[in-house]
């Protein structure tokens, strides 16, 4: 069983920090591209930032410079650091795995919300 399953998202104000973290299980890690999407109310789900195995990195522009994604093949894990949030960076924030359209799996989402 595929599991996909999100930490560390909270309330912060402007300006603020959070690490987002992802533990995957039931799929060899290291074959996966693993990415972090987010979706505000009343918007389409959009891609945040992607890393591959080898740990080459994508970013939106929207994030580019504040956000910064990282993986650790050993422990399963891909992370997302958040530095110097806006308010329009609020939405749910979901991790995804990806290796082709048959394997493509998503977490449950961890909720972010940016406001003095």
């Amino acid at each position: 069983q595929v599991q996909l399953v999100e930490s560390g998202g909270g309330l912060v104000q402007p300006g603020g920090s959070l690490r987002l973290s992802c533990a995957a299980s039931g799929i060899i890690f290291s074959e996966y591209l693993m990415g972090w999407y987010r979706q505000a109310p009343g918007k389409q789900r959009e891609l945040v930032a992607a890393v591959t195995s080898g740990g080459r990195t994508n970013y939106a522009d929207f994030v580019k410079g504040r956000f910064t994604i990282s993986r650790d093949n050993a422990k399963n894990t891909v992370w997302l650091q958040m530095n110097s949030l806006k308010p329009e960076d609020t939405a749910v924030y979901f991790c995804n795995g990806f290796r082709s359209p048959l394997h493509d799996y998503w977490g449950q989402g961890t909720q972010v919300s940016v406001s003095s």
